[in-house]
């Protein structure tokens, strides 16, 4: 994630449980993670962010490359094909993650 590399078939559970993620099933992918990251913030106030070195990307306020925002060229390429979207997570934020609605 830290060189920005966009990723889809990845055999691995969910984090945390033994349900197998929708990428090793081939339904998701992650689209240039270090400019799009990860992240959640805990009920203590900390930040979890993935990659760890993009906590600068998570302020999605500001304008650089690579950005996926909703409307966007990418954004609309995976919606209309039946796609969700990670930025429009609740809990957490995963801007870099399309997954097929099944």
């Amino acid at each position: 994630m830290r060189h920005n590399n966009s990723s889809a078939f990845c055999y691995r559970p969910v984090s945390g449980s033994k349900t197998l993620s929708k990428h090793a099933r081939g339904l998701a992918v992650d689209i240039n993670p270090f400019y799009n990251p990860y992240y959640k913030d805990r009920p203590d106030g900390t930040r979890y962010v993935q990659p760890a070195t993009a906590v600068i990307y998570c302020d999605r306020t500001k304008t650089f490359p690579y950005k996926i925002t909703r409307g966007d060229l990418c954004h609309r390429l995976f919606t209309e094909a039946g796609f969700r979207w990670g930025g429009d997570w609740r809990s957490c934020k995963d801007y870099q993650h399309f997954e097929f609605v099944e």
